[in-house]
């Protein structure tokens, strides 16, 4: 799942385009066709979810076998393929992979250790930052920490980091755990979130700050990111041979690592940042995260006046011969309303510390299972049922994003009528007002009834985020109603974001997320080393398979199209 102040800036905001509330289209058509209480149907899809369920053994393929996904990295290539060809197996038609971009460069971890070998030897818990340089040999070289909150704190360093390993974070305070790390969403939550406002966020545990205090404010982190750029601009000029950083959060050994930090101005626009992955990204020092309690006492014993030597083995392998993502597609080809298409999704990419097991391999292998119960049952669809497997969602979107673009249709200026890039989008959102945005519509955004999402982690389903579409409570909530025993029951007309649904809803199709139980994935596992198949809830996925096929049956089944959220009057071409 991307989560990070990037998300605004990389799609547009839904309520930029859309009406706060529904009114055209607010219920069914009569003589839609119901069919929530098709119990046959759906005592069919329970018995071979729960009984003859493949999502775990699906899901340990795509995590033990394969392992982390990084975008563009032969890993992903491979669960591309894989799964593409695991459903074509299964008897799903018109499996490819579909090229995307570019994105830019590939990276793989080849070898990695690090340990602190004098005074003492302390094997070290730590990973690279994806996208990271690797290192000539081993790195045998002095710790040092660079105490510097100012420019002038800075210049005391100067001429003394050439070679050196640089702790670069604060001594970050761990406090005891008196609460578990893995959690349900209460009924109490569950009624909040049913009554909750059009406009109200998603409810997600808080995260807490880099030192386990309070979350900085936006003018705080701005000038955070501020110095950060001026302090890596000066480690590069310096020579520092490693950049090593705690852990922003966990503890135990758990370690939350995403790519590496290519110093842009704050005040860059979006769309003219350089990313690590670019071709073009210049070359900066090599960096790596370290487990926290480790970190701090590092941070101790250089305080005690203790000199530290670290050595640290880093080769990688930058993949440049093909810069282009790639999503899998794969598809139940429908009968008398074949044109018309509901999708099921989740993206494939994770990050590389852990193997991607509940961020998203979960969400891949419940829709994958879903599909498969389906096929397995013999259920004709009326509507096409396809299946899209993301890539690119953790850096921004992007295999979504570029997929709905050339599919359906996408947002454009009004006063030129070319596409504008989703960061470009949001970024004249936030500036001074001009003519509203338009969505440029292409022949199928007529034919997509509905897309829905998975990407919450391995808790199972407990309901649905409406996306502010009113006109979809009477429908989901019948579509809910035989699965009260297995928990889900909650319809929330709030929005969710931050994955891949957003393409979608950001151009007026129905795009929607499930709302999950977190079970850890705040605390534990999301973007970190223990993302990794043993925390995954079997259980719980099944639950969550049998709901998404029967989602996925019944809005292929229906008479009408599911309702949309109707448009401004200038926003459709």
């Amino acid at each position: 799942m991307f989560r990070s102040s990037l998300t605004l800036a990389l799609l547009l905001s839904p309520s930029a385009l859309l009406a706060p509330a529904a009114t055209a289209q607010q219920a069914p058509a009569s003589g839609a066709r119901v069919v929530g209480s098709d119990s046959d149907v759906i005592a069919r899809i329970r018995d071979e979810g729960l009984n003859r369920s493949q999502v775990m053994p699906t899901l340990s393929y795509l995590t033990d076998v394969i392992g982390p996904r990084l975008t563009a990295s032969p890993a992903m290539k491979r669960a591309n393929e894989w799964t593409r060809d695991k459903m074509t197996r299964w008897g799903l038609q018109n499996a490819h992979l579909e090229a995307w971009g570019p994105f830019g460069r590939g990276w793989t971890l080849e070898r990695f250790s690090a340990e602190v070998v004098a005074p003492q030897d302390i094997p070290l818990i730590a990973y690279p930052k994806a996208w990271s340089p690797g290192l000539r040999g081993t790195l045998e070289g002095p710790v040092v920490f660079v105490d510097a909150k100012t420019e002038a704190d800075l210049a005391k360093y100067r001429g003394k980091l050439k070679g050196a390993i640089v702790l670069n974070s604060p001594l970050r305070e761990l406090a005891a755990h008196f609460e578990p790390l893995g959690v349900r969403r209460t009924d109490a939550q569950l009624q909040e979130m049913e009554t909750a406002a059009p406009d109200a966020p998603a409810r997600r545990p808080p995260t807490p700050g880099p030192n386990g205090g309070k979350v900085p404010t936006r003018e705080e982190l701005r000038a955070a990111q501020a110095f950060a750029v001026t302090k890596a601009q000066f480690f590069q000029q310096e020579g520092v041979a490693l950049v090593v950083d705690s852990s922003v959060r966990g503890d135990g050994g758990t370690i939350f690592v995403q790519s590496a930090t290519v110093p842009n101005a704050p005040d860059t626009p979006r769309e003219k940042r350089v990313l690590p992955w670019d071709k073009k990204a210049p070359v900066i020092a090599p960096q790596m995260v370290v487990a926290s309690e480790q970190y701090n006492r590092m941070m101790r014993m250089l305080t005690q006046g203790e000199p530290l030597k670290m050595a640290v083995q880093l080769k990688v392998k930058f993949q440049d011969s093909d810069p282009m993502g790639y999503n899998t597609i794969a598809e139940i080809p429908g009968g008398d309303l074949k044109d018309q298409v509901v999708m099921l999704g989740a993206h494939m990419d994770s990050w590389h510390s852990g193997t991607g097991a509940t961020d998203n391999a979960a969400g891949c292998a419940v829709v994958m299972e879903a599909v498969r119960i389906l096929k397995t049952l013999n259920l004709t669809p009326r509507r096409t049922i396809r299946v899209g497997l993301w890539s690119g969602e953790e850096e921004g979107l992007y295999g979504s994003h570029a997929y709905v673009a050339a599919h359906f249709g996408a947002v454009s200026a009004p006063s030129t009528g070319s596409s504008v890039s989703p960061s470009a989008t949001a970024s004249s959102a936030n500036s001074a007002p001009s003519a509203p945005p338009v969505i440029e519509r292409k022949p199928e955004y007529e034919k997509l009834s509905a897309y829905y999402n998975l990407d919450n982690g391995t808790g199972k389903i407990r309901g649905v985020y409406l996306q502010g579409n009113e006109a979809m409570r009477p429908i989901f909530r019948e579509w809910l109603t035989p699965f009260a025993d297995l928990g889900a029951t909650t319809l929330t007309i709030g929005n969710t974001g931050s994955t891949d649904h957003v393409s979608f809803d950001a151009i007026g199709l129905p795009g929607f997320q499930f709302i999950q139980d977190e079970i850890e994935y705040g605390s534990r596992t999301h973007h970190s080393n223990q993302d990794v198949y043993d925390r995954l809830q079997a259980d719980d996925l099944k639950q969550a398979a049998i709901i998404m096929a029967t989602f996925a049956y019944n809005t292929a089944m229906r008479d009408e199209m599911l309702p949309r959220k109707p448009l401004k009057a200038a926003d459709a071409r």
